[in-house]
C-alpha cells in the first residue's frame, strides 16, 4: 500500500474477479481496469458510509421498483 496516496499498487485478482473486471471494462469502454476498480471502491465506500449513518442506499429500475444494495 502507498502510504501517501500517490503512485500505483499492485492488486492481484483471482480468475473470476479479472473475467469480471475485464467484462466491465468492455461494457463501460473503459480501457483502464483502475478506472473501473475505482468506480467499483467508490459506491462501494458510499454504501458503507450511508450504512454507518443508519441509511439503507437503494437502486431504483426504469419501472421504479427499488433494490437495496447488501453485502
Amino acid at each position: 500500500m502507498d502510504p501517501k496516496g500517490i503512485g500505483t499498487v499492485s492488486v492481484e485478482l483471482n480468475a473470476t474477479a479479472a473475467a469480471l473486471l475485464a467484462k466491465l471494462c468492455v461494457e463501460m469502454g473503459d480501457d483502464s481496469a483502475a478506472g473501473v476498480l475505482s468506480r467499483a471502491l467508490g459506491l462501494l465506500d458510499l454504501c458503507q458510509q450511508t450504512k454507518r449513518r443508519g441509511g439503507r442506499l437503494c437502486f431504483v429500475n426504469e419501472r421504479g421498483e427499488s433494490s437495496e444494495v447488501v453485502f
